[in-house]
This record gives structure tokens, sequence and C-alpha cells, in this order.
């Protein structure tokens, strides 16, 4: 439990303000067996439950009724088997008071009050279920089909979560930094373990253990590929090869849950090609702007595009891009190097709030996602507030397939050079990502260590 009880009443006090009515249901995850039921996965506990409730244990549920003003820290205390296994865990009831819940009850309890909840006409809240026992439960309870459960989901339930974890505390961010402490050495690591010959799974390892060593895990599976046109690529046991380039993208989750995420593009021999430098030149004066201008009150919607501008404009002094550089990015020409969006929310999730609808987190009224290829791949395109955490990612990628395909096609011809890109085939992908925090006045990178990025920084780290 990171805060205090306070930090959480006043937490659920707000949230029974802003949804107004009814019975606010919020599930913590269930443990979940990986390749027989007593061998499982990592716990995780469900993001919002912990913001509300803050409890670490399997199997409970929080429970408000806004109408009564009471909550409920529902669960099964453990009995003397379990703690033969698993150690002592204190009781429901004592969870609850942790987190100044005054009332607990079993789990059975649940679907008695969702049943007299319905009978008296209240509405159910609760948000979208990710996991299936959820789905079925909830099934269960109001008498619907499992898989329409995440369609029934309460949206004044999401909008009111989203509100309120979008802006992180001055507490939230102290520990989204700690996350960015390990992070740092994570990727510190994978740039000294760099070298031909070396693995990707041997570097991919190499953090996730520094990550454990700090009492963390890492808060996504580890991207670390000599193919970095391939955005989620999974570490091979390959070795590295001279004169390639490597993308790291990983992070760190705190044992309290939050998380970094940072990208990194090194060159294997620890020295950049002049093709190599020209092409991660971009992406490094796409990343800075973005450190430049983002404040609040400006959409990322335009934040993504202004980087893409940037980005056209410099591919055409290379001769990979021609003609006006705005008709360009309005057309889409430019999601030729670009396939995905400058960057999303973080905070407890990696990708924060994901799960409960891309349209709901990263867009509003003002602000609707693009249907265009590549730029509808921004999960983000609101107006940025103070307390926002935002990823920013810019990247260049040469995707063979892609290549192929809009050629054959003849698409964006007056604004691409083919002939061109020919020489670019094989060149993989290059991502810079930082961490930022928008400010009353601007923005700040996140963490008190800056992994090098600068590509003379990056060279001379290496060696």
């Amino acid at each position: 439990m990171l805060f205090d009880s306070i930090t959480y009443s006043n937490r659920r006090r707000i949230l029974k303000e802003k949804v107004g009515s009814g019975l606010i249901v919020l599930l913590g995850n269930n443990g979940a067996p990986c390749n027989y039921p007593a061998n499982g996965y990592t716990f995780r506990q469900d993001s919002s439950f912990l913001y509300y409730f803050g409890q670490e244990r399997d199997a409970l549920a929080g429970v408000i009724d806004i109408d009564a003003d009471r909550e409920w820290l529902l669960g099964d205390d453990i009995d003397i088997e379990d703690i033969i296994w698993t150690g002592f865990v204190p009781s429901v009831a004592d969870l609850a008071a942790q987190v100044g819940v005054a009332s607990s009850a079993p789990f059975g309890k649940l679907a008695e009050m969702v049943a007299s909840a319905l009978k008296k006409g209240q509405k159910v809240h609760f948000l979208p279920p990710y996991r299936h026992d959820h789905m079925i439960l909830l099934g269960d309870m109001l008498g619907i089909h499992p898989l329409k459960t995440r369609d029934a989901a309460s949206l004044q339930l999401i909008k009111a979560v989203v509100d309120m974890r979008s802006v992180k505390s001055d507490a939230e961010t102290a520990e989204i930094e700690r996350a960015m402490a390990i992070g740092y050495r994570m990727h510190c690591g994978a740039m000294k373990a760099c070298r031909p010959g070396v693995t990707e799974k041997s570097i991919g390892g190499l953090m996730e253990g520094i990550a454990m060593t700090y009492g963390a895990k890492v808060s996504f599976n580890s991207i670390v590929s000599m193919h970095g046109e391939i955005f989620h690529g999974d570490p091979s046991l390959k070795p590295l090869e001279d004169g390639r380039l490597l993308l790291v993208d990983a992070g760190a989750e705190t044992v309290n849950n939050y998380c970094s995420d940072n990208t990194r593009t090194m060159p294997v021999n620890g020295r950049f090609t002049t093709k190599q430098r020209e092409i991660y030149s971009i992406v490094e004066a796409c990343h800075d702007l973005t450190i430049a201008k983002a404040h609040p009150g400006y959409k990322w919607m335009d934040m993504h595009l202004d980087v893409c501008r940037l980005m056209t404009d410099r591919l055409k002094e290379l001769g990979l891009m021609k003609g006006d550089t705005e008709e360009a990015v309005q057309a889409g020409a430019h999601a030729m190097f670009l396939q995905h969006g400058l960057g999303h929310m973080m905070g407890m999730d990696v990708h924060d709030m994901e799960g409960l609808g891309q349209i709901h987190v990263g867009f509003d009224e003002e602000v609707r996602p693009s249907t265009q290829f590549g730029t509808n791949c921004l999960r983000c395109g609101r107006r940025l507030q103070p307390g926002f955490v935002m990823t920013d990612e810019p990247g260049i990628y040469f995707i063979p397939a892609l290549i192929d395909k809009w050629k054959a096609e003849k698409m964006h011809t007056q604004f691409i050079n083919y002939d061109k890109l020919e020489e670019y085939r094989d060149f993989g992908g290059i991502r810079i990502e930082d961490d930022i925090l928008i400010t009353e006045t601007g923005c700040r990178v996140l963490g008190k260590d800056i992994i090098p990025y600068h590509p003379d920084d990056v060279e001379a780290f290496m060696a």
C-alpha cells in the first residue's frame, strides 16, 4: 500500500461526487494459471482497484454504494492451509481499515449486493473487464452474456476514473521517478552490454534482472531487436551483428506499480555510420521539439503533427521525401516513415488506462481520433493538462513490406522518392523515447539521470 488511508478515502469521495448515484463495483484481479493451476503468472493487481482501494491481495472487490454513502471491501479470509503455503495475510477487515473502508464482507456477498441494487433500480457501475473470469462473474450477476460485459460498462464511471487518474499527484510523480531511476540502470546496462556476438535475449534478460534487483519488474515485455522496424520485436537468440542498430524499448514497474518507459537505439559496434547518424539526428530533433513545445492547453494531436512536419522537412533534405511539407503531412505520406503516434499517457499502466478504452482516455468531444493510416495509431490527441505524464517517442522506420506495397500502388509518388528509399530497405528503425511531465508552464523530462541519447553521448558511453 503506497499511500495513507486519507488518500484512498479522498479518492473514493471524489469518485462518488463525479459518478453521482448508483452502486460502483471495482474488481481486483485473481491469480492466473500459467500452464497448470498451481503454477501461476506473477500476480498483478488491477490498476483502478489499486488507485481507489490500495490493496495488492488477490480475489478482492471494492463496492461503493453512493446513494447509501457506504463502502465495503469484499474478500475471503485465508485459512490455515493457505497460511502454511503463503504465510500470514491480514484479514479482509484489517485490509479494509488500512485504506479507510469501514465495512468488509465475504466475496460471495457481491452477488447479493448487485442483485439488491438492481431490484431497487440502482445503476450498477463497473469498468470494462479485460479478464475472462471477470467477464463471467459480471455476466452472471447482471444476466447478460459475458462477451457483452465490456459494452455494458459504465461510461460515467469510465470518464470519472480517467479524469482522476490522468492528473498525477506529486506523490505519484515521485513514484514514477523511482521507476525512471531503475529504468536508467536497465538501459545503461543494455548499452554497456551491446556488442557484436551478444544475443538480444541476453540483453533483455540483463535488463529484467536489473529491475528485479531493485524490487521491481519490467513494465512490459522488453523490446530488444536489430529489426527496429518491427515495433514489438521480441528479443531472439540471434547474435548482434557488426554494423547494425539495436533498438531497446523497456521500462521498470516499481513495487508500488508505477511505470517507466524509455527507448534507445544504439550502434552494435559502438559507432554510427554516416547514414545511421543522419536518420538518428532527425529522430533526435523530433524528440527534442516535443520537449521544447509541449505545454498545458496544447493539443497532443498538434504536437504529433508538428513532429511529422519537422520529420518531413528533414527527410526532404536527404532526398527521401519531396514536395510541399504541409501537403505531404495532410495526405499522410509521412506515415511511410512514422507509422505510430508520438506518445501515450503513462502511470500505473505503461499505456495508462488503455483498458478503459482509448477513445475515452486520449480523446474527447473536441479532439477525435484520426482515421488516416499512421495517425490513427495516435493514442492521445486531447489538450494537455498539468500533471499529465506523456511518453515522447518519435521514430523513423523502413519497413520493406510497406515500401513494396505503397510503391506497387503508386502511393504518394509526389511526396516519396522510391528510388532513394530502396537504399534504406535493410536499415531497420530508430526510436528515441523519454517520459515527460506536463507542468504549469511547459514540461520536464522525468528522471534525475537521463539515459544518453545524443549520438556523440551514446558513442562516448558505449566506448
